[in-house]
């Protein structure tokens, strides 16, 4: 018993995501891909103060596609009101990544595109199934994270992004 309450506790103090002084999480520093192959890290993830959406998907996951393209059909509302900005970042692995950019293309979307081909970040994000979002306030503070995704579910991230763009706290 106390190896596994040793074991539990070690996993936790050691944690990926770090934490901020009012220990509030902010996400990590990883290096990543965008589309066009290039290095992109996450440290760049910014929006001018607005409320961030970070959200883990792939392309073999129908749930996490059905709910990014729910919310493509209304982020330019989104956007317009609350200035949020998603980043979804594809989980697809080697064997699937060369699937990614096609469908974001044949669909349109609006959003940034980035591609955890090595899964560093997924891990350093704790991130253990798709769909994963995250919702950041405009000091790019972790607020919000949903592990799962339903119908409708776009429609209560909004209210989110939208407490959040006005500063609300969330319950």
């Amino acid at each position: 018993m106390k190896k596994v309450l040793f074991a539990i506790a070690f996993m936790l103090s050691t944690s990926s995501l770090t934490t901020a002084q009012n220990n509030t999480r902010v996400i990590p520093s990883v290096d990543i891909k965008k589309l066009d192959g290039s290095t992109f890290n996450t440290n760049n993830i910014q929006n001018d103060g607005k409320p961030i959406i970070i959200d883990f998907w792939a392309t073999w996951c129908s749930p996490c596609k059905a709910e990014l393209n729910a919310i493509a059909e209304d982020y330019a509302d989104w956007q317009q009101e609350t200035g949020v900005k998603l980043v979804a970042v594809s989980i697809d692995d080697a064997r699937n990544v060369d699937k990614v950019a096609p469908y974001v293309n044949g669909k349109g979307w609006e959003y940034e595109v980035l591609s955890d081909v090595n899964g560093d970040f997924k891990r350093a994000m704790n991130v253990n199934n798709v769909p994963h979002v995250f919702v950041l306030n405009g000091n790019r503070e972790i607020v919000y994270q949903q592990n799962s995704a339903a119908p409708g579910d776009d429609k209560k991230l909004y209210e989110i992004v939208k407490k959040v763009a006005k500063g609300e706290k969330l319950n």
